[in-house]
């Protein structure tokens, strides 16, 4: 089915954080730093104060001292502390915030921001990741809140690559890439006595009331957050950043409503971003296949005052069958904001190094690549000594396989034309994790035979409004029109972050048990068969709340997604231009609730592996961390143009009763995974160049 909110969404009534305009509201815009590191010297509001419309200039210097109580929610890097906003004099990196003008417009408070004077006295920064020796995580949490250990290793794996008949080893690198929704990041703050009311863009509603009832010292339950729709976040409104903060302090020196909302170019530095990571990937096998050894080793920017790791290396520990695997994990502290996750988090960069390296390994054995896979395809998850809940990959390779036409490709590479655009095809592997959290929902029916079903989820743009309407109204046996779903707002019942493809596995689950005990109630006291009869009889609501958590399925079942991406490029020879002229993705990923919705995950999952693989690359200047291409004229994201003419989504059948209620896995993250290596697969097989390093520009083809 169609959006139910799509729409409000078309015409416009959709409202987001920064259209809940208040009376009486003030404009709030950020002064930032423009060293790396340092300390503020002297900081002059004099001019900025004295500028027409301007109602309050802060400062570290002047600012009311916050209590900044401990806080980590499942986002937040476990180890470290975040920036504590006009607190003191110190620069950590380019960008941090250094000071806030309050004004009655936007255009006076950007005006008066250029007024305010500033000189530091700067202390040499750590800007750039080539000159940074890794250090050893203090404590890896990956984005599935598992804590592992840094380092892994089964078997020999030294040993075994050096014993290995043919061997490979290979290093990867992908550039910082940032966040860029559509929607830019913005919080309105309003307090009334001691209550305080957020508008917000995030992912998670309840942690930005725990995060900011945290910083403020005051109970979270006088915080209401509402965030109804969300323009995009891909896991940039996860956490609550510093920008809320100054939000809700301008509001309680101004006393009255304060809007802040990030440039295009603030993104660059008030949110985080997928980190620049470096692999080395070294495989063994022998001449007939068989995977020997696997050592995988990479590092990953972080900031100097937290340490932020996500799952770069989880899916070479599992994805392969072999018997000697090694994992090496390491971070480079440096002076640049902490980084955060961003679509696929971890899988899409690691899956980028393995199946790469996987690809290479097929062409020195003289092997298709599907049947290098397929050769090594396991039959338990290897790493954690447990069976798959259910693993369809095989079926994936032969199924987008077979959709692609893959039996028609010539193995050599610059063997396929067209005209004189030089054809490649390529193939990876996708996975990601099966993500189920602790999630709650209210569901009340009502005489008139209509549902009402409600719970604090988000919908940053995969259909949230929609899946859970559906699995509500499909549980009480209602047509659609007869049910409404309410999400973002603190005031509902408590629900996880909507990020990690868990939304639909936890929320959708909350929503199907309390539909379901609404539905028995009602029928049990209206001494009735049929719904809408029973209702008549009761003529009053009935109410029912649903609460689900996981059990001990992790314990007895490695739990994951799994997919196959297969990929047509086309490079013009003179020129070094690449086009992605067919996809063809195949996934096994448990039920499917909406299939138009999902379809449309898939092919965004798509065209941001483009993004990836092709185009993004946030140019970090090593003087300072400046980033000079924070911007959309420099900064390069895929539009339609980009996008092929041919994207085809396969779902397979996959029944699976261990993972949750609704049997789902979730799309959204897997969708991008496996993108990027099957893209730039298809490079080599269409030039006989093999590129390393992210994003595959002409330059590097030439």
């Amino acid at each position: 089915m169609s959006r139910v909110d799509g729409r409000q969404k078309v015409t416009g009534r959709a409202t987001y954080a920064a259209e809940f305009d208040q009376p009486g509201q003030a404009h709030g815009v950020i002064v930032r730093s423009t060293v790396a590191n340092g300390r503020i010297a002297s900081i002059d509001g004099a001019a900025a104060e004295r500028a027409p419309g301007v109602v309050a200039v802060l400062t570290h210097r002047n600012a009311p001292r916050l209590a900044y109580r401990a806080h980590k929610g499942v986002v937040d890097p476990e180890v470290g502390e975040r920036l504590h906003v006009l607190q003191d004099d110190r620069v950590n990196h380019q960008g941090q915030p250094i000071a806030l003008v309050v004004a009655e417009t936007l255009e006076q408070a950007n005006h008066a921001a250029t007024l305010v004077r500033v000189t530091y006295a700067p202390e040499t920064g750590t800007t750039d990741i080539t000159r940074v020796e890794p250090v050893l995580p203090t404590l890896q949490k990956t984005d599935q809140g598992e804590t592992r250990p840094p380092d892994t290793r089964r078997g020999d794996p030294e040993g075994a690559l050096a014993a290995a008949e043919v061997k490979l080893t290979e290093s990867y690198a992908i550039p910082r890439e940032n966040h860029n929704p559509i929607e830019m990041h913005a919080t309105i703050a309003a307090w009334d006595g001691d209550r305080l009311t957020l508008w917000d863009k995030t992912q998670w509603v309840n942690n930005t009331a725990a995060e900011i009832a945290a910083v403020f010292g005051i109970p979270a339950e006088n915080i209401r957050v509402v965030s109804p729709f969300v323009g995009g976040a891909f896991g940039s409104s996860l956490r609550t950043w510093p920008h809320v903060t100054l939000a809700v302090l301008g509001a309680r020196v101004a006393r009255r409503p304060v809007k802040v909302m990030l440039s295009r170019r603030e993104m660059y530095y008030g949110v985080g971003y997928r980190p620049h990571t470096v692999q080395r990937v070294a495989l063994g096998a022998s001449r007939d296949g068989r995977l020997a050894a696997i050592l995988h080793e990479g590092y990953q920017e972080t900031s100097t005052y937290e340490e932020f790791s996500e799952a770069l290396l989880n899916a070479s520990r599992f994805l392969h069958s072999c018997p000697n695997v090694y994992t090496r994990h390491r971070i480079a502290p440096m002076n640049v904001h902490t980084p955060t996750y961003m679509r696929a988090p971890g899988e899409a960069s690691g899956v980028f190094a393995l199946e790469s390296a996987m690809d290479e390994l097929a062409v020195a054995l003289g092997i298709d690549p599907v049947e290098l896979r397929l050769r090594n395809e396991p039959e338990i998850d290897e790493f954690k000594k447990l069976p798959f809940s259910s693993r369809s990959t095989r079926e994936c390779y032969r199924a987008a396989a077979e959709r692609f036409g893959w039996s028609r490709r010539s193995p050599e590479p610059r063997s396929m034309r067209d005209g004189r655009w030089l054809i490649g095809w390529g193939m990876a592997t996708a996975t990601y994790p099966m993500n189920y959290a602790p999630a709650t929902a209210m569901a009340r029916l009502l005489p008139d035979g209509t549902a009402e079903v409600t719970s604090a989820a988000s919908d940053m743009g995969p259909g949230t409004w929609t899946s859970m309407t559906q699995v509500a109204a499909e549980t009480f046996g209602l047509p659609i029109e007869r049910v409404k779903f309410t999400l973002g707002d603190t005031r509902l019942p408590k629900a996880p972050v909507h990020g990690g493809s868990m939304t639909m596995a936890s929320v959708g689950s909350a929503v199907q048990a309390a539909c379901r005990k609404a539905r028995e109630d009602a029928l049990a006291r209206g001494g009735a068969n049929d719904l809408a009869d029973a209702m008549r009889r009761i003529g009053q609501p009935v109410e029912a709340m649903g609460e689900v958590k996981p059990g001990d399925e992790s314990q007895r079942f490695s739990m994951h997604s799994f997919g196959a991406v297969f990929v047509e490029v086309a490079v013009d020879p003179d020129l070094g231009e690449t086009r992605a002229r067919r996809m063809v993705g195949a996934y096994g990923a448990g039920r499917i609730v909406n299939p138009k919705t999902t379809r449309s995950q898939c092919i965004g999952g798509m065209i941001g592996g483009i993004g990836m693989a092709l185009m993004e690359h946030a140019v970090v200047d090593a003087r300072n961390g400046r980033v000079p291409n924070a911007n959309f004229a420099e900064y390069a994201v895929p539009v339609h143009a980009d996008a092929p003419p041919v994207m085809d989504v396969i779902f397979l059948e996959e029944h699976d009763p261990h993972v949750n209620p609704l049997g789902v896995k979730g799309v959204g993250e897997i969708a991008m995974v496996g993108v990027a290596p099957a893209i730039t697969n298809a490079i080599f097989h269409a030039t006989g160049k093999r590129i390393r390093e992210l994003p595959v520009t002409p330059d590097k083809l030439l």
